[in-house]
């Protein structure tokens, strides 16, 4: 899926069929209202160079690899489903991590190996959604984009000393994880039970379980496809997989409150 939006991305792009760049090719006969225009324009005009981002891109990509493989993928995956639902999935990227890394180590580590992985990805997609997010604030606000990402390389640097030191005040001052007291920690249970299953391998898993979950993808894959490939007569109503995905990730209460809604 990750490779599949990244090169329909490309392609439009190619095409100039991407909102940046219509603005760019706007000749002003369009009915955009004058605060929109003012937008468009602070937005364009104070933009990141784009050497400047492919070659960061390039250059964070490689790092990011030769430490935990599928960071970069999982990291624009998960900025492209923040755009489309709003929703920021960095826990389910940090559970993928968790599984591959732990069952890749093995009995020998693989539930150590497993929980570091998944609290390096899921920091790192996270902050990719973050700005995404604070992207479309800048956006909304009049801010200069090119500020915006400038605030969030000082608050990540930031937050590699804050965070660490928090935590450590934590761990000594309270005792963390003790089920009958002020801070039970009870996901650390949950994520460590799931590094377990992770060393065990696919014969832990319920019957079925990963049929069905093959099912799905390709089930995804297939209703992405028909919606670039069809009229818009058409793929307007084949529902969009990322928003679908949501309800069997928060569960069936969720899709019906937002019915209700």
């Amino acid at each position: 899926m990750v490779f599949y939006h990244i090169i329909k991305i490309n392609e439009r792009s190619n095409q100039g069929k991407l909102p940046l760049f219509q603005l760019q090719e706007d000749d002003g006969g369009s009915q955009l209202s004058a605060e929109e225009k003012l937008r468009n324009d602070t937005f364009v005009k104070d933009s990141i160079p784009l050497w400047l981002a492919g070659y960061s891109y390039v250059g964070l990509a490689a790092i990011s690899t030769a430490t935990v493989p599928m960071i970069p993928l999982l990291a624009f995956c998960n900025s492209y489903g923040a755009g489309l639902t709003d929703w920021n999935l960095a826990s389910t990227y940090g559970k993928i991590g968790l599984f591959v890394f732990a069952s890749w180590v093995g009995r020998n580590g693989g539930v150590i190996a497993g929980l570091a992985a998944c609290g390096v990805m899921m920091s790192v997609v996270s902050t990719a959604a973050d700005l995404m997010q604070d992207f479309r604030t800048g956006y909304l606000t009049l801010s200069s984009p090119r500020s915006m990402f400038v605030a969030q390389l000082i608050g990540t640097a930031l937050g590699c000393v804050v965070a660490p030191l928090t935590f450590w005040l934590y761990w000594t001052a309270f005792d963390v994880g003790d089920p009958h007291g002020m801070f039970k920690a009870p996901y650390a249970v949950i994520y460590r039970e799931m590094a377990i299953l992770g060393v065990e391998g696919f014969s832990a898993l319920p019957q079925h379980c990963l049929a069905i979950c093959s099912f799905f993808f390709v089930g995804a894959l297939v209703a992405n496809l028909v919606r670039d490939v069809t009229p818009e007569s058409v793929s307007k109503f084949v529902p969009v997989p990322m928003a679908m995905a949501i309800p069997f990730y928060m569960g069936a209460y969720f899709a019906i409150d937002m019915f209700l809604l």
